[in-house]
């Protein structure tokens, strides 16, 4: 990086220029507009922690680059320890800076500087950006698979072909569906996800992949708080009692709708409910399509082919890792983990 440019950590008062940096380079994000409310929900209010970053700041005040982590954590079930990560987002270098080394720079003193609290580094590049991760030391582990359901097949054949055309999308603006939303459904019913969240952690501690500790606190945070978002809720009961719970998405994909299934959670060994909340995704979103991951093992993966959801070829995220430190355990490999799409979405 040039010695003219000066490495500091990203303060408050950044955030306006850090905005305005992100937009020209990365465009509006998942919300279509990069605010100050969803940065600060994504990297001040985060239960994990808040995100460090880093700036390359020019001598005339000007934003050259910035890079932020953001904090995350893994639960070690079969040692029962928690596992801190970080996972690198929101990455970008002003046109005026472009080939100075800002963004290597920027991630290898940010590594440096998290090292003491975090013991692994993941994340989901693209095509693009992978090159320059595995130059640094990231490891590729593998795809991530996604599972479809076509919920409206007329429609999901012609945004299918118009995509492959590459015609412009027709409907734009909000996806309309019938769901309620999550922030709703958080502020009405207050502590009703504890037992369900109690029992589903008793069972999973027999289960030695990493997986997220699934708590009120985060959930509603990940999904209720998210501003601009838009996640909605479905659930299923029995005599009054929750036994499942799921929250995803609609948005638009080009001239397609699909409801993104972040996160399905049912007690534990139920099937049936797993299969009722992956149906109605589909039936009650609106959208013309379902996307979701199915973790290997769990009652949503058990119940995937009766509820008409298939793995589509060629679809998926790259997961690569590292410690702050070097290169990944070799016995760290993509089977280590139990994912939800909501761990792996980027946001």
């Amino acid at each position: 990086m040039s010695p003219e440019l000066v490495c500091r950590p990203l303060t408050e008062a950044d955030t306006p220029a850090v905005l305005d940096l992100l937009t020209a380079s990365l465009a509006g994000g998942p919300t279509g507009t990069r605010s100050a409310d969803f940065f600060d929900w994504k990297h001040r209010r985060n239960p994990f922690g808040a995100s460090p970053g880093l700036l390359a700041e020019a001598p005339d005040g000007r934003i050259a680059g910035v890079r932020l982590f953001l904090r995350w954590e893994w639960r070690d079930a079969a040692n029962g320890r928690t596992v801190r990560a970080v996972r690198p987002v929101d990455t970008a270098t002003h046109p005026d800076f472009q080939g100075q080394g800002i963004f290597r720079r920027l991630t290898v003193q940010l590594l440096e500087e998290v090292a003491p609290e975090a013991e692994l580094v993941f994340n989901t590049p693209n095509g693009n950006s992978l090159p320059g991760y595995l130059k640094m030391g990231w490891r590729e582990l593998g795809r991530v698979p996604v599972a479809l359901r076509i919920a409206r097949p007329a429609a999901f054949a012609l945004g299918a072909r118009a995509a492959l055309a590459r015609r412009p999308a027709r409907r734009t603006g909000p996806v309309p569906c019938r769901l309620p939303t999550a922030a709703e459904w958080f502020a009405e019913n207050p502590g009703v996800l504890d037992e369900l969240l109690r029992e589903r952690a008793e069972a999973d501690t027999a289960d030695r992949r990493l997986a997220v500790a699934r708590t009120t606190a985060f959930l509603s945070w990940r999904y209720g708080e998210a501003p601009g978002l838009d996640y909605r809720v479905l659930t299923t009961r029995r005599g009054g009692e929750l036994t499942g719970v799921a929250f995803g998405r609609p948005r638009r994909r080009g001239p397609l709708t699909e409801f993104t299934l972040a996160e399905l959670i049912v007690r534990p060994g139920d099937r049936a409910g797993a299969a009722r909340l992956l149906r109605r995704a589909a039936a009650d979103s609106g959208c013309d399509h379902v996307a979701t991951h199915l973790s290997p093992g769990t009652e949503a993966a058990a119940a995937a082919l009766r509820s008409g959801y298939l793995t589509a070829p060629r679809t998926g995220m790259t997961l690569a890792a590292r410690t702050p430190t070097g290169p990944l355990p070799t016995d760290l490999t993509l089977p280590s983990w139990r994912f939800s799409l909501g761990d792996l979405e980027v946001f």
